[in-house]
Order: structure tokens, then C-alpha cells, then sequence
């Protein structure tokens, strides 16, 4: 699935992931490919896009995360960005 990070200030990840973990306002949230459509409010917490082994890391606070496309593309828009 296709995931873009963006901020206010600058987008911070465009590119093919196969997992992603977000701290959503109530909770955590994990997106797999072909998810349902899906919107949530973003909390305070660690993102976590993961490509194979690897796994890139953001310190998120506010914004949203909204899963489109039939799950082939996560769109993550965060008040505040910090790469961790």
C-alpha cells in the first residue's frame, strides 16, 4: 500500500509500506493492505510505517490518518511531525 506522512511544514514519507501503527485519539490503530475505507482523529504517540524488516518511526501529534482506495493508499496529516 501506498503511505504519505505530511505536516504543516513538509511532507516526511511518500512510499510503499506494509503495515502502519498510529496513535489514534482513543487508541492505537494498525492498517494493513486492502483495509476498509477508514478516518480517524491522530492522538500524541509513535507512528510506525513498516517496509519488510525495517521500520520508519515518527513522533505525531494532532491531524488525522484516513485509509482510501480500498486500502491500497494511507494518507497521514499530522499538526506536528518529528522524526524519531
Amino acid at each position: 500500500m501506498h503511505v504519505t506522512v505530511v505536516s504543516p511544514e513538509r511532507a516526511v514519507f511518500d512510499g510503499a509500506a506494509d503495515a502502519v501503527v498510529a496513535p489514534a485519539y482513543d487508541g492505537q490503530v494498525g492498517v494493513l493492505p486492502r483495509h476498509a475505507p477508514f478516518l480517524t482523529l491522530l492522538g500524541m504517540g509513535v507512528l510506525q510505517v513498516r517496509q519488510g524488516s525495517t521500520s520508519s518511526r515518527f513522533q505525531v501529534s494532532g491531524g488525522f490518518l484516513q485509509v482510501v482506495g480500498g486500502g491500497d493508499a494511507v494518507r497521514i496529516v499530522a499538526d506536528r511531525v518529528e522524526v524519531s
